[in-house]
């Protein structure tokens, strides 16, 4: 499968915020909308940001081999369904996956041809300061979930890019150059060559 995109990125690099504007950027783009046990926030809609499912929900689609990668993130299960896969990356459609380090490992290994884009922040500082700033997490949390980052950074070989997200207009540029790139593969492009080559004969 060539058309998939993991972006991938430790809590508070600032990766939620740059798939929402690439995807303005490329409509044609589509976002797998992950199932997740975790609380809905308030500015977040169901079906948009996550699909929010129950612990028990979630375990039955997990019993029923119904998710091609899922995980347990800072207490919460994620998951990417087969369904939301399948509907759509339907008709070539490229698909943008936000998963952690785990999914993302895991759809790697299913799609090797993915393309893996890895968001890190210009220092732990502005990690550090990023993760105070939401307001609705607790001080514990945001200790954990820097402890995650670490963990998280140190797998940044598995992606194919790193985005250092220090200036977002920066940040936004060459995360397009990367998706332009990716329409642009060899794998993507060759029915057009041969086609070419069929009308030389």
């Amino acid at each position: 499968m060539r058309n998939i995109i993991i972006i991938s990125g430790p809590s508070g690099c600032g990766k939620s915020t740059l798939i929402t504007m690439l995807l303005a950027e490329f409509p044609a783009l589509r976002f797998s909308v992950s199932h997740t046990t975790r609380p809905r926030r308030p500015n977040e809609v169901d079906g948009r940001d996550y699909h929010f499912v129950d612990r028990e929900a979630f375990s039955r689609l997990v019993r029923n081999n119904r998710f091609a990668e899922w995980a347990e993130v800072h207490g919460h299960s994620y998951g990417t369904s087969w369904k939301e896969i399948r509907a759509k990356s339907a008709g070539g459609r490229t698909l943008v996956l936000d998963v952690d380090v785990q999914g993302a490992r895991s759809i790697k290994n299913r799609f090797p041809e993915a393309m893996g884009i890895f968001v890190v922040p210009p220092t732990l500082a502005a990690l550090k300061k990023r993760l105070r700033s939401r307001q609705e997490r607790l001080d514990g949390e945001a200790r954990r979930r820097l402890g995650a980052a670490l963990k998280e950074l140190r797998a940044y070989r598995m992606y194919d890019y790193v985005i250092v997200n220090d200036e977002l207009a920066s940040a936004l540029a060459d995360l397009c150059c990367l998706v332009v790139a990716f329409f642009r593969q060899t794998g993507r492009n060759g029915a057009e060559v041969r086609k070419l080559l069929r009308g030389a004969r």
